[in-house]
């Protein structure tokens, strides 16, 4: 298994913050690693996402679970691989709260792939996540 955590802290209401998550058309406006994103039903468990990352082949994600103003889950499978991927708001006090994203990659030949594979994915989740809090602030 492979995995990695990125969390900051914000003043921005967990509300604001799932606004934006819900809002998956416009991924675009505060992750800048997606050209082309779809989704097929409504922002919740069971949906399904197909992310185009600039120059890449589309990637399927699948909404394992969504709890609202809390978190939600994607996962992408691909050669044998399971690419969880955790977006969770904890509430830090009344006015703070943490965002926490964490990826953790699974199965066959996990252990090999995840280190060249995971990196690359996840480089830029701290300029992802300040611009995400950066617009719910506003």
């Amino acid at each position: 298994m492979w995995e990695y955590e990125h969390s900051i802290e914000t003043d921005a209401a967990a509300e604001a913050i799932w606004r934006l998550w819900a809002d998956v058309e416009n991924w675009g406006a505060w992750n800048a690693e997606i050209e082309k994103i779809e989704m097929n039903g409504p922002f919740a468990t069971g949906t399904q996402i197909t992310m185009t990352p600039p120059g890449d082949n589309p990637v399927l994600l699948h909404i394992a679970e969504a709890v609202e103003n809390e978190l939600f889950i994607d996962e992408a499978r691909f050669n044998g691989l399971l690419l969880r991927t955790t977006h969770r708001i904890d509430q830090i006090d009344q006015n703070r709260i943490r965002v926490v994203y964490r990826m953790e990659i699974t199965g066959t030949g996990a252990d090999e792939a995840g280190p060249q594979i995971g990196p690359g994915i996840t480089a830029d989740w701290p300029e992802t996540m300040a611009s995400l809090a950066e617009l719910a602030l506003r």
